[in-house]
């Protein structure tokens, strides 16, 4: 896995959400946002990992694109629990900071194999 980046970050970023989804359950007793953000998180790293067995490049695409579109939803989910208190600003500004690098890999690994399905 180290030497795939997409892998690596997405993986490491599910594994984030995983810790921060015990700590709202468990300490702030909060379940509803962070299972929503707990599915949207781990789906990134998961798609990633489906990706690469892929039965076509189209396959490949949608996969990633799917892929972004979950990390664009878990954007949404920091941004409200970070907005109603639930997580601290610095808590929000890490993860959603991996979230957005997560995000311009995915857009530069679907523009590069869109681009070479025109070859």
């Amino acid at each position: 896995m180290a030497d795939n980046i997409i892998k690596l970050k997405s993986f490491s970023f599910a594994l984030r959400i995983v810790k921060l989804y015990q700590f709202l359950s468990s300490e702030k007793k909060e379940f509803v946002l962070s299972k929503q953000l707990l599915r949207s998180g781990t789906s990134v790293g998961a798609l990633v990992s489906e990706s690469e067995h892929a039965e076509s490049k189209l396959d490949f695409i949608h996969k990633l694109a799917i892929a972004q579109k979950e990390a664009n939803e878990s954007s949404y989910w920091l941004e409200l629990l970070f907005q109603s208190e639930y997580i601290s600003e610095s808590q929000f500004h890490s993860l959603n900071s991996d979230v957005l690098e997560i995000n311009k890999i995915l857009a530069s690994i679907i523009i590069t194999a869109k681009n070479n399905l025109k070859r």
